[in-house]
């Protein structure tokens, strides 16, 4: 990674706690850094440990590949639970729910990088003639060498060497997509209980922070709360209040980014102060809030240089 990693019992004095391992009698130690360089402003880039870290069903805007590199991990995606072991890699289409925890006792390492839409799209028609958008077809893959492309790009960006990073970000990307990808699928002719749902959705994302009642929002919509609960579920994968969670920590990080501090973020969505913010995005992203927003602070600061010298 180029610097000391974060742990995560560093964040704990700062931004509520975060429930970190310490070597010895207390088990090994968790640690994570998710930043963005700003020379690749199309992709999030982590790396991590995880062993008591479990990730509650959420969602991205963008793509998930991450290069398992030790133990072993466990998600539940599209109904079933799927386990990635060292040298395999887990991937997930955007808006695509899932989870995350560690399948063995000693957890699970990883390489990650999280690239936009339109940047795999524009790889996939590049490389593959795709058009449109691109997808994974498989959620796990076996391929040690693309492990190592992904640990290397995530190297290379947090060392300042952002040719190199691009490169084998882009020449991993192809790699899987030649693998495991293609085409998305064109979606099939929406139902009455989509374009409910998807009302639903509506109504949710303008209500954020004041969300009526399941029966209120059912009322309002001329349907029974069960006949909501299973139309919403069949089109999003959750039903709405976890859809609401996810929703409101993926609106906390625009804010995040644009600035307002964790605080002011947790009331804008929603959240009944920071500690609730805390500790839904934890499990959702990965790390903290306020060791989040410092990564995105820094990472527009922060030049190659200034990272010299540093080892991993």
């Amino acid at each position: 990674m180029g610097r000391p990693e974060r742990d995560a019992g560093q964040d704990a004095g700062q931004d509520g706690g975060h429930d970190a391992g310490r070597d010895g009698a207390e088990g090994p130690r968790e640690r994570a850094r998710l930043w963005r360089h700003p020379e690749l402003p199309d992709v999030d880039l982590l790396r991590a440990r995880y062993v008591r870290r479990t990730f509650i069903r959420h969602t991205h805007r963008t793509f998930v590949i991450a290069g398992i590199t030790e133990g072993v991990e466990a998600f539940h995606h599209r109904g079933t639970v799927e386990r990635v072991g060292a040298g395999g890699l887990a991937l997930v289409n955007p808006d695509t729910p899932h989870t995350g925890q560690a399948a063995v006792p000693e957890g699970w390492t990883y390489s990650a990088v999280y690239p936009e839409p339109g940047l795999v799209d524009a790889i996939a028609a590049e490389t593959l003639a795709v058009r449109g958008s691109a997808a994974f077809r498989t959620p796990v893959l076996d391929d040690p060498e693309a492990v190592r492309m992904v640990a290397r790009a995530v190297r290379a960006a947090d060392e300042g060497d952002t040719l190199a990073a691009d490169s084998l970000l882009r020449l991993a990307v192809a790699r899987l997509l030649r693998r495991a990808g293609g085409a998305l699928p064109e979606r099939s002719v929406r139902g009455a209980g989509a374009r409910v749902a998807e009302r639903a959705r509506e109504v949710l994302e303008a209500r954020m922070a004041d969300p009526p009642t399941l029966e209120r929002l059912a009322a309002g919509l001329g349907v029974g709360p069960f006949a909501l609960l299973r139309a919403f579920r069949a089109r999003y994968g959750m039903p709405p209040h976890a859809w609401l969670t996810d929703a409101r920590v993926r609106r906390a990080r625009d804010l995040l980014d644009a600035g307002v501090r964790p605080a002011g973020a947790a009331m804008a969505v929603g959240f009944t102060d920071q500690s609730h913010l805390h500790r839904h995005f934890v499990r959702a992203v990965g790390v903290a809030p306020g060791a989040y927003q410092r990564e995105r602070d820094g990472g527009r600061a922060r030049t190659y240089k200034t990272r010299r010298g540093r080892s991993s």
